[in-house]
């Protein structure tokens, strides 16, 4: 499959705000995203033409935003609305071993679903983990760092375990808690840990450069089969060169962010396995 013929579903439904900036990215990059409301999937109060079905697509990410306002719990809502209406078909997505992927209000979607961390063959399970309020107790929102921690994550293979990324972050229920010590264990043993927040010289991060608190500095994970992913900060909101907060001291607004390769890898390994 060539990247002009991948499509890529963004879910949305009220409260979902970086679709935009996600759509323009993944276009840069030459692929076909397309934000996709929740009841175009369920075939719900649409116009025929409106409708339209999962398997219609080659990688799935859900935004960030604050979906249906995070009453009860950030993500809690979408994630009970996509169980009950279209969750078989998504399951059946994970298992065909297509790109599902949430960034911030989308982590937290997946988390509700029991994907991240999830267990072996793509079930939809009662959730092992919770994101929770950021140990200092207000949003923040603040340039931070992430390192590439040499797991499964499959577009990342052959990325030097350490690789660092700028990407922005913008979250209050950021901190991630994983259910058990068991659990604990078997994410790291797994290879399961996408990005650890670290300070910005490479270091172990504290707080500010972990924003929230989340346990091991773990800041994404996938699923053990490595197609399902979630982190909390925003590569989309450092993908163009003038995102960057130090373009006016470096010079320059021309090129490309961190952002950048990140989305591609992703959508390459996409690609190949559409």
């Amino acid at each position: 499959m060539t990247r002009r013929s991948l499509a890529v579903a963004l879910l949305s439904i009220e409260g979902t705000n970086c679709d935009d900036e996600l759509r323009e990215a993944l276009a840069t990059l030459g692929a076909r995203p397309e934000i996709v409301h929740l009841k175009q999937l369920e075939g719900r109060d649409v116009l025929p033409e409106a409708r339209r079905r999962l398997s219609d697509y080659q990688a799935l990410f859900v935004p960030g935003g604050f979906s249906a306002g995070d009453y009860v719990r950030a993500g809690a809502i979408l994630a009970a609305r996509v169980r009950a209406s279209i969750g078989t078909e998504l399951e059946e997505f994970v298992r065909s071993g297509r790109i599902v992927a949430g960034i911030c209000n989308g982590f937290q979607v997946l988390t509700e679903l029991g994907l991240l961390p999830g267990r072996p063959g793509g079930h939809l399970v009662t959730p092992e983990a919770a994101l929770m309020t950021n140990d200092s107790g207000h949003f923040e929102c603040r340039p931070t760092f992430v390192a590439w921690e040499g797991g499964i994550f499959p577009p990342f293979q052959g990325v030097p375990k350490g690789t660092r990324f700028l990407f922005p972050s913008a979250h209050a229920e950021g901190k991630l808690v994983l259910g058990s010590d068991e659990l604990r264990r078997s994410v790291e043993e797994n290879g399961q840990v996408l990005f650890r927040w670290v300070a910005s010289d490479g270091s172990s991060a504290r707080y500010p450069w972990n924003p929230n608190g989340s346990e091991g500095n773990i800041a994404g994970l996938t699923n053990p089969e490595g197609n399902v992913f979630g982190l909390m900060p925003h590569p989309e909101r450092s993908f163009f060169r003038a995102q960057s907060p130090d373009w006016t001291r470096t010079g320059s607004a021309e090129g490309f962010g961190d952002g950048r390769r990140f989305l591609d890898a992703v959508l390459t390994y996409a690609e190949r396995h559409a």
